[in-house]
């Protein structure tokens, strides 16, 4: 499954980050919609769910986020909705890990 982020807010450490494998960072943008896909290895075997997808999360609850690979590249986001289906866009979409 997939789950849908407003991207509320983020470090600056983002858009500093230009090693190559990184550089999406720098096209994270505040107030952007973010598609984060949910797949194994990284989902749970008994409960099918990956860890921070946030699940019961709705109402505009802000959660966390860090990307991997550059730990000061962090921020926040707000739950929009869960897809059973993915159709994330090529930009701006993500795996948990």
């Amino acid at each position: 499954y997939c789950v849908e982020f407003k991207t509320e807010s983020l470090s600056h450490h983002c858009a500093l980050e230009n090693r190559p494998y990184a550089r999406w960072m720098q096209y994270l943008r505040e107030g952007h919609t973010v598609c984060v896909a949910c797949q194994p290895p990284a989902m749970n075997a008994d409960t099918h769910r990956c860890a921070g997808d946030g699940h019961n999360a709705d109402g505009g609850k802000i959660l966390h986020w860090e990307a991997v690979g550059n730990s000061q590249c962090q921020g926040t986001w707000k739950k929009i909705r869960q897809l059973e289906h993915c159709s994330c866009p090529l930009v701006h979409s993500f795996i948990f890990t």
